[in-house]
């Protein structure tokens, strides 16, 4: 059974951390994904997938605040 893909926290995480503009995100795979976040540093290298606790961690680390989204 295959992991299911949380887009909405790749979105926050590709959109918002990452600022990708959303043509080059949602013309990415998971997996193309996933390197980019390794190569930005935002997750462990050779790693299989972005996991629900890597991302939870990144989300503390970097919370979308109002004023940020306003800033936008």
């Amino acid at each position: 059974m295959s992991e299911r893909v949380d887009w909405c926290g790749l979105m926050r995480v590709g959109l918002g951390l990452m600022r990708m503009p959303p043509e080059v995100f949602w013309g990415m795979t998971p997996r193309e994904i996933s390197r980019a976040l390794e190569g930005a540093g935002l997750a462990p290298v050779g790693a299989a997938a972005l996991r629900r606790g890597d991302l939870d961690a990144l989300i503390a680390r970097f919370p979308d605040t109002e004023e940020e989204r306003h800033e936008r």
